[in-house]
């Protein structure tokens, strides 16, 4: 079953289940999806859909997103529409990948760098793009670009 079968099957069930938090998240995700289908269709993309790495990065910057507000949130002293934002985090998150731990994340770099044979700073955007490709979805990107450079400074 993919990612978009899943969320429709679980939106179904919030619905039975009168889950109001967790429905109007996945309906939030559901928009999201048809939001980003239009502008493909209309942009001129392709016609046959998202794939899941599309939805992966859809979900993805949607936590993202949603930890940002949760942050304004809190030093706003708002908590309750904090931890409301941290409730839609955990939903989505449920169908993001496995995050890899920080020693994964090191494995990969080096697996990332042997494999490209990236010796210095330059080749630092070939490394970026190999782990978007092998890892949507599985690391925070925005931590891994200061490991990579830290690794190929050395």
């Amino acid at each position: 079953m993919g990612l978009r079968e899943r969320i429709l099957a679980d939106t179904k069930e919030a619905m039975k289940a009168k889950d109001s938090a967790r429905l109007s998240t996945l309906r939030l995700i559901s928009a999201a999806i048809k939001d980003r289908e239009i502008a493909a269709r209309t942009g001129g993309g392709d016609e046959a859909g998202l794939s899941e790495a599309d939805l992966t990065a859809i979900l993805s910057k949607m936590v993202k997103q949603r930890q940002e507000s949760a942050k304004a949130y809190e030093e706003g002293g708002r908590l309750e529409l904090a931890e409301r934002e941290l409730e839609e985090i955990r939903v989505i998150q449920s169908y993001l990948p496995r995050q890899l731990d920080e020693e994964e994340t090191r494995a990969a770099i080096e697996k990332a760098i042997a494999d490209l044979g990236a010796e210095s700073i330059r080749d630092m955007g070939r490394v970026m793009a190999e782990l978007r490709s092998r890892y949507a979805g599985q690391m925070d990107f925005g931590a891994v670009g200061p490991m990579i450079k830290d690794r190929l400074m050395k």
